[in-house]
């Protein structure tokens, strides 16, 4: 039977990968929403070739264009974010969720209160917001297919084979009692083994050339300073409903092995695959099948070794700012993931230095933000007053720099 899709981020790395998975089996899938935020010219040219049903593009300033290179196809063009995360309230078998930021909050939740199968590749919704999603989730009987490989990995190691997806908190209490902890791995970024005395002097170009992954600029950068995976452990705490403290991260340079999932009988299963992001795309896209998309195979002989290390603190301090954000709860992570995004945009705008995206991050962490995120409304609230604090602070380093 085939799938329709709504692919949120149609024109970022995520969205073009599930497009490619659509190209390799076309009989599997149907397109039927595109969503981007401001590339009206590959979301146009998406648009001729997929035929969806319609097309959202966030930014007004993009909109003119867009009509122009639909015009007469037929396709409906929505434009402004909050009708493009109305978008995601269309019934679909899979909405794919990859918008990066916070902005793609709003569209989240947005599915999740539809009632949709959500393979989620936007973190920061669960950073910000993991108990408000999590809980819409269980009350409309939506369901979470994680993208994230790593995600991915422990779902398919731990949920998976269970044949369960992720629903709500309160479904996977009990299958976390045969759980003694889970494992994501980390590649380490491209300054794993870069001399400390140097990264004062690390440069745009440099921190988002990753190593393994191709990925945006904020991405990369997160990649670089650890902050992703300490993301990542925000993510999986609301995902698998395990305390931080189950939750290990591993430096794992070859990046075989994604995840792994240690149990109380002493098994330990993980999961292997090549550093393609089509393959956990793929999963969450057929799931509970596999879809034969016929991927570069994983050659271990070639690999020869596989190594793994701790995260180094004074290499990765935003790695654990991450930990302690979530191990203290509340606002914590949801300001975390605000003054994060402030600080490497100042930094990929070359307003501060790349060690100085930890410095903002902790002190806007100090500062006493009050609000909750018990609502969308309060979430977003919070999230601004946290980037103008994050915002003033860059402003104060940059000064200094």
């Amino acid at each position: 039977m085939t799938k329709k899709l709504t692919i949120l981020g149609s024109t970022g790395s995520i969205g073009t990968s599930t497009l490619a998975l659509v190209d390799a089996c076309p009989e599997q899938f149907e397109v039927s929403f595109l969503v981007a935020g401001h590339n009206h010219e590959l979301l146009a040219e998406q648009a001729l070739n997929y035929r969806p049903k319609a097309v959202g593009i966030a930014s007004e300033n993009s909109a003119a264009p867009l009509r122009e290179a639909l015009t007469g196809t037929g396709i409906e063009i929505v434009v402004g974010a909050n009708d493009c995360a109305r978008l995601a309230a269309e019934p679909v078998d899979v909405v794919v969720a990859s918008i990066v930021g916070l902005a793609g909050l709003p569209s989240v939740i947005a599915a999740l209160e539809a009632g949709q199968t959500v393979a989620l590749a936007n973190k920061e919704s669960l950073v910000s917001a993991g108990a408000l999603a999590m809980g819409i989730s269980m009350r409309n009987n939506a369901r979470i297919l994680p993208v994230d490989s790593e995600h991915s990995a422990v779902f398919q190691c731990w949920m998976g084979w269970q044949g369960h997806a992720i629903r709500g908190a309160g479904e996977n209490i009990a299958k976390a009692i045969s759980i003694s902890k889970i494992c994501l791995t980390a590649s380490g970024g491209p300054f794993r083994e870069r001399g400390l005395s140097s990264f004062k002097d690390i440069s745009v170009a440099e921190a988002v050339k990753h190593p393994n992954w191709s990925m945006g600029q904020k991405i990369s950068v997160d990649s670089a300073t650890m902050m992703n995976k300490g993301l990542e452990v925000i993510e999986a705490a609301w995902l698998f409903d395990l305390p931080e403290s189950k939750i290990d991260v591993l430096v794992h340079p070859q990046v075989a092995i994604h995840g792994m999932v240690s149990f109380r009988d002493g098994s330990v299963v993980g999961q292997l695959g090549t550093a393609d992001m089509k393959s956990p795309i793929s999963y969450a896209l057929c799931w509970p099948d596999r879809l034969n998309w016929d991927p570069q195979p994983l050659d271990l002989a070639s690999l020869g070794r596989l190594d793994f290390y701790h995260v180094e603190p004074a290499r990765y301090p935003c790695f654990f700012l991450a930990r302690k954000a979530i191990a203290e709860g509340g606002v914590m992570p949801a300001v975390l993931n605000a003054a994060n995004e402030i600080a490497v945009g100042a930094f990929l705008a070359g307003q501060i230095r790349f060690t100085s995206i930890a410095p903002v991050v902790e002190e806007t962490l100090c500062r006493t933000l009050s609000g909750d995120v018990r609502s969308l409304d309060a979430v977003l609230a919070l999230d601004s007053a946290a980037r103008h604090q994050a915002s003033i602070i860059c402003q104060k380093m940059a000064t200094v720099e």
